[in-house]
């Protein structure tokens, strides 16, 4: 016949308390994440695919001429569209504005169709509509727009589902970054990944340029130096520097 083993009570109320602790930090990390807390911001925010909108605002200038400043932007966001768009191009005309305004914005307007025909946008791939603005004595763009495979983050940013100043013990005691960490820098990163589909598949190989790899294997072999020397005088060029 085998006895129970004699426990203090303060043993069982410790016992007690260590499960209740556990269990609650269980609890804590399946509301939050359903498994594991990813300590990685790579995991917190990952970069995905999403199609999202492009834009380009057009402040009217002077009597409604596009300057060269804006001609260059306008330029190369119809050719952003040609490469990577879908759909047409909007152009959101504002409607309201006052008097004065209003010949210059449709001169604006016209400029920018002009300059869509000729980047090869014009007929039906822009689309012409209105939007009424909020005060007539601001500046009010002309917004050009169209839908593109961008890369962004997945989640939003700013979020903190733990205070760092009054927060969960059991958080703390894990000593784990908190869930906002790293959002910003990952969003800055998908903003600058000119095709999204480099993130899904590397490029075919291109092709090489014999011509200049002819000459440096002939350097190699006559004790020469092939690497392209910078000079850092300001008067000389980088084609030059490359032919030589």
């Amino acid at each position: 016949m085998s006895l129970i083993p004699f426990r203090s009570p303060l043993a069982v109320l410790a016992s007690i308390a260590l499960a209740t602790t556990l269990g609650a930090c269980r609890a804590d990390r399946a509301e939050t994440t359903g498994s594991l807390y990813p300590a990685d911001y790579r995991a917190r925010h990952p970069i995905v695919l999403a199609d999202d909108t492009r834009s380009l605002d057009v402040f009217v200038t002077g009597t409604g001429h596009i300057d060269p400043r804006q001609r260059a932007d306008i330029e190369a966001f119809l050719l952003e569209f040609r490469r990577y768009g879908r759909g047409t191009v909007i152009l959101d005309m504002p409607r309201g504005v006052s008097p004065s305004l209003g010949a210059a914005v449709e001169r604006t307007g016209a400029g920018i169709r002009r300059l869509g025909a000729e980047n090869g946008v014009g007929g039906g791939q822009m689309v012409v509509t209105g939007y009424a603005v909020a005060d007539p004595f601001l500046a009010s763009p002309l917004r050009l727009s169209f839908r593109r495979l961008e890369a962004k983050v997945g989640n939003q940013c700013g979020l903190w589902p733990q205070d760092l100043g009054a927060g969960s013990p059991a958080f703390s005691a894990r000593n784990e970054t908190h869930w906002n960490l790293g959002c910003a820098m990952q969003s800055n990163v998908a903003s600058q990944i000119a095709d999204p589909v480099d993130l899904v598949r590397g490029r075919p190989e291109g092709r090489i340029d014999a011509v200049q790899r002819t000459m440096d294997i002939n350097k190699l072999r006559e004790g020469k130096d092939p690497s392209t020397i910078w000079r850092q005088d300001g008067k000389t060029s980088v084609k030059a520097a490359i032919d030589n």
